[in-house]
């Protein structure tokens, strides 16, 4: 099984803050289930900066805290970080972080940067989506078993 994963999930340093979003039980259990994973920021892939300011979708663009457009990047990233990895074969899944304006699944932040989740879904996994790939949070893909 070929899985597109969030590289913040993985470990990689490369959230807004310059973090990561580190989830050890997905790493384990793409290991036991033998999958092959191609790590993925389109953030990054798009020219932004880690850290970066936060940013949110309003309205369907994407912007960053100061009212700034930072859609060109993110849309720009994702396309890039599509492209790579289905350059090099079929994506059987995507596995992608919560609530992130590039790669939230079902439920982001609504774009005012209080807080409030809405549903929708990031940039990526809109991509994604569009062209078939089931896409999941970790805790839907851990819930798989």
């Amino acid at each position: 099984m070929r899985v597109v994963v969030s590289a913040c999930l993985l470990g990689r340093n490369c959230k807004y803050n310059g973090g990561n979003n580190l989830c050890d039980d997905l790493v384990a259990a793409l290991e036991e289930r033998g999958c092959e994973v191609v790590a993925v920021c389109p953030e990054v892939a798009g020219g932004l900066p880690t850290p970066r300011l936060r940013s949110e979708i309003r309205s369907g663009v994407v912007v960053n805290e100061v009212g700034e457009s930072v859609d060109e990047a993110f849309r720009a990233g994702a396309a890039a970080e599509l492209a790579r990895a289905s350059h090099t074969g079929e994506i059987d899944a995507a596995i992608l972080q919560p609530r992130s304006p590039s790669c939230g699944v079902g439920c982001i932040y609504d774009g005012t940067f209080s807080g409030v989740l809405v549903r929708g879904d990031g940039v990526f996994a809109s991509m994604l989506n569009e062209r078939g790939v089931p896409v999941f949070s970790p805790q839907e893909f851990l819930a798989q078993g």
